[in-house]
């Protein structure tokens, strides 16, 4: 079993900045695809960047320029660097990674527990 504890959402005003983490512990063998999603009330979840085990990153139109995806393979962490955030970035944010267990060494997908962001003066 595999667990992701997320950290740094909070409220800050419209071009501000934020700080999102992701870490995994557990039966981890190797981590593929880490990414961040996000959820809006009334909204269905979207994706907002992924980046590949060898830091290929893709990212939603929406943040491009803004926000940047990294990740640390040695500590199982994904991060989300959130820049000139507006009052639409407000949502909750999740994140998720494709893992391959030391148990079985097969691969399956965890999700955080969500951390919220609000972006609002």
């Amino acid at each position: 079993q595999v667990q992701l504890v997320e950290s740094g959402g909070g409220l800050v005003q419209p071009g501000g900045s934020l700080r999102l983490s992701c870490a995994a512990s557990g039966s981890i063998f190797s981590i593929y695809a880490m990414g961040w999603y996000r959820q809006a009330p009334g909204k269905q979840r979207e994706l907002v960047a992924t980046i590949t085990r060898t830091r290929s990153t893709n990212y939603a139109d929406s943040v491009k320029g803004r926000f940047t995806i990294s990740r640390d393979n040695a500590k199982n962490t994904v991060y989300l660097q959130m820049n000139s955030l507006k009052p639409e970035d407000t949502a909750v944010y999740y994140c998720q990674m494709d893992v391959r267990e030391q148990t079985d060494y097969r691969s399956y997908t965890y999700w955080g527990q969500g951390t919220q962001v609000t972006v609002s003066s």
